[in-house]
């Protein structure tokens, strides 16, 4: 995958109201490394692809909650100054958990599958499709 893999953060605008009562538009950055991916699959019984689809099959309220919060919170970061690091952690995680723009993020995920699927689409690693043979 080395060569093919294209890193690509998600840059998102949102749009919410800050704690003095000001609308405010913010862009925050979205992503998720291979390696981030794949201890993801590796949680969630049968996959996080698979996971999404039951709960959603189901209707699992609380499992989509559970899993929406998840995915927003585990791609959270910020570039760092060079551009080599997406730096995430447990504080940012926190810091960024109690904002409006998390709330607005997380609400328009949780009212809307289309917009959640799109989401993740654009926080996960993009791999190009295998060049095609010449003919």
């Amino acid at each position: 995958l080395g060569d093919v893999y294209k890193r690509q953060m998600y840059r998102r605008p949102i749009t919410f109201m800050d704690y003095d009562g000001n609308q405010v538009t913010e862009n925050f950055e979205f992503n998720l490394s291979k390696a981030e991916l794949v201890e993801m699959e590796a949680e969630y019984p049968g996959g996080m692809q698979a996971m999404i689809q039951r709960i959603t099959k189901e209707r699992d309220g609380k499992a989509i909650v559970s899993v929406i919060k998840d995915i927003i919170l585990r791609s959270y970061g910020e570039r760092s100054l060079d551009g080599r690091r997406f730096v995430k952690n447990e504080d940012m995680r926190e810091k960024f958990s109690q904002t409006d723009a998390y709330s607005e993020l997380f609400m328009e995920l949780a009212m809307n599958p289309d917009k959640t699927a799109e989401f993740i689409n654009n926080i996960i690693p993009k791999i190009p499709d295998a060049p095609k043979p010449a003919e």
